[in-house]
């Protein structure tokens, strides 16, 4: 559930990790996606925050993915982004946050669209991205892991190892873990595609598949119940030649600057308290996933 893993144009079934649960979460809340929020203000730096503190909600565009931001069998909002959200735009003097769901690769469109006025689904930070919206810093950092046999068998920790043992490499629909892959030197027709993690696992059980990549959260995850499969360590693909860490943060319209600063503010606190990690913590992550980059760097690529 990388990085520069899509386009986000809104095409079907771009997503920058796996899409999950988004069928479900439109079922339950589409008809919010309806309504436009107010026109965006031509004010330096936006007046967006005020206009919601006068109406005491704020609208989050969501994809429906698990662990990022969803909708849970109760009906109600959650994820890492989602609870995060209520807590700052609540010191913001925003009350109530209401979810507009969409596809993962119609949220940039959807924000510049009106449709909703902040993106709150853990979104990777790249520099396509950062050409259509502006970013937050991100809340969180993340790796890649794989899916391998108890034990570990063939060694695979790396890209470089599935290439040199020719071990049958998986991995989901969409996700950037393909082009780490092909840039390790991997052949994109010899992938098995797989919907998601879940899927993954099943494939390396069943033999079809020596390795599932995915991030090291989702991984990390799925193998807590299974008895023939384990998560390796975290690792960071090579990009160009170098290590590669991806973060993920709120998107806001590029008219929205004052918003996003204010909501950076907010978060750099929380982020120096330790509240940020215990927030996060029940959506499985750790204190690995912390991080003080910046969205300037990550714009930067």
């Amino acid at each position: 559930m990388v990085r520069p893993r899509t386009n986000d144009a809104g095409k079907p079934g771009t997503t920058r990790r796996s899409l999950l649960g988004g069928v479900a979460a439109f079922g339950v809340l589409g008809a919010a996606g309806c309504s436009r929020v107010a026109t965006a203000s031509t004010t330096r730096g936006g007046d967006l925050l005020g206009r919601l503190k006068a109406q005491g909600v704020v609208r989050l565009g969501i994809a429906g993915e698990i662990p990022f931001g969803y909708i849970d069998r109760n009906g109600d909002l959650t994820g890492e982004a989602p609870e995060l959200a209520k807590v700052i735009f609540r010191r913001l003097g925003v009350d109530r946050v209401q979810p507009v769901p969409t596809e993962f690769g119609s949220l940039i469109p959807g924000l510049n669209s009106q449709q909703f006025d902040v993106v709150s689904a853990g979104m990777y930070i790249n520099p396509e991205r950062c050409r259509q919206v502006v970013f937050s810093d991100p809340d969180y950092q993340m790796l890649d892991s794989f899916i391998v046999r108890k034990g570990n068998p063939k060694g695979l920790h790396t890209y470089r190892d599935v290439v040199e043992k020719k071990a049958k490499f998986a991995t989901g629909t969409g996700y950037a873990e393909i082009e780490y892959a092909v840039a390790a030197g991997y052949r994109q027709g010899d992938i098995l595609i797989v919907p998601d993690q879940v899927a993954g696992l099943n494939a390396v059980e069943a033999g079809r598949a020596d390795v599932f990549a995915g991030t090291a959260l989702t991984t990390r995850e799925v193998v807590k119940k299974s008895r023939t499969a384990e998560a390796t360590e975290p690792f960071a693909p090579l990009v160009k030649g170098r290590p590669h860490v991806d973060g993920g943060g709120f998107a806001f319209r590029t008219t929205e600057t004052g918003l996003r600063d204010a909501f950076n503010a907010e978060l750099k606190k929380m982020k120096a308290s330790g509240e940020l990690l215990r927030i996060l913590r029940p959506f499985g992550f750790t204190r690995a996933e912390m991080t003080d980059m910046t969205a300037k760097e990550l714009c930067r690529g």
